[in-house]
């Protein structure tokens, strides 16, 4: 039986729903990819079952308020995405935490690090974006698009190709959520996206002065990136994993033993 339980923190524009993992000891703040949700480190929190754990849903995914909403934006910058997961945090009183974020989540991770470094005891990075410049212009060409809805539903077609591009591979109940959160993220995936390619995340990773675990799966589109994330941090500890896109999913038992390796739980 999953000791996952649900809630929503409050921030300055609205709420931000999260999944916790009931438990004890210093928590671990977990930040998912775009376009999923908290949901996608169920597999991980579940095996660790002692491990206090929030899986955040960052805004404009999952059960968060969507910044389109927002008062003050339609288009959030990484920085104020930051801001508002630091915001959640402090509203739930967590203090020192460790941080796990899963590609759009380690640029989050970094704009919490940036405002709030003396609490963040650790940060572990599954698929950090380390790209030049003209690197993150050519990704904006293909993952800054929104899957819009359309009278023909033609939309659905298209989100499903596109999940089982990123290796869903054969699981359907997988491919299923992730379809469903990416339906339901169709605006705050281009958003995010957006926010993620205008990003830095060279300057900021280099300020990083916590201990960092770096991890990857051969088959991630992230994975030319990893060694060049390593060289900039020698210090760092890199831990081999499998699952394409979708590591916490595909591979919870190799994600959790670098875990518990890393943070000695």
């Amino acid at each position: 039986m999953s000791n996952i339980k649900k809630g929503y923190a409050d921030c300055s524009d609205g709420q931000i729903h999260f999944h916790k993992n009931i438990g004890e000891g210093t928590p671990i703040v977990f930040l998912h990819q775009t376009a999923s949700s908290g949901k996608m480190f169920y597999k991980v929190m579940d095996r660790l079952p002692n491990v206090l754990g929030y899986a955040f849903d960052t805004p404009g995914f999952g059960n968060s308020f969507s910044p389109s909403d927002s008062p003050v934006l339609d288009k959030p910058s990484m920085p104020q995405l930051g801001k508002w997961i630091t915001e959640a945090i402090n509203s739930l009183g967590i203090e020192e935490f460790h941080i796990v974020g899963h590609h759009t989540g380690t640029c989050i991770a970094l704009e919490v690090y940036n405002l709030i470094s003396e609490r963040v005891k650790s940060c572990t990075m599954i698929g950090p974006v380390p790209l030049t410049e003209d690197e993150r212009n050519e990704f904006r060409k293909y993952y800054s698009s929104p899957f819009s809805p359309d009278k023909n539903g033609d939309y659905i077609k298209t989100t499903w190709d596109y999940l089982a591009g990123l290796g869903i591979k054969s699981d359907l109940d997988l491919h299923h959520r992730e379809f469903i959160d990416t339906c339901r993220a169709y605006l705050g995936r281009a958003q995010t996206y957006s926010a993620v390619w205008d990003q830095d995340f060279v300057a900021l990773y280099k300020k990083m002065e916590c201990p960092l675990l770096l991890m990857a799966a051969p088959d991630d589109v992230l994975y030319p990136y990893l060694d060049r994330a390593h060289k900039m941090k020698p210090d760092s500890i890199i831990k081999p994993i499998e699952g394409a896109n979708f590591e916490p999913d595909h591979d919870p038992d190799g994600t959790v033993a670098a875990l518990k390796s890393f943070l000695n739980i």
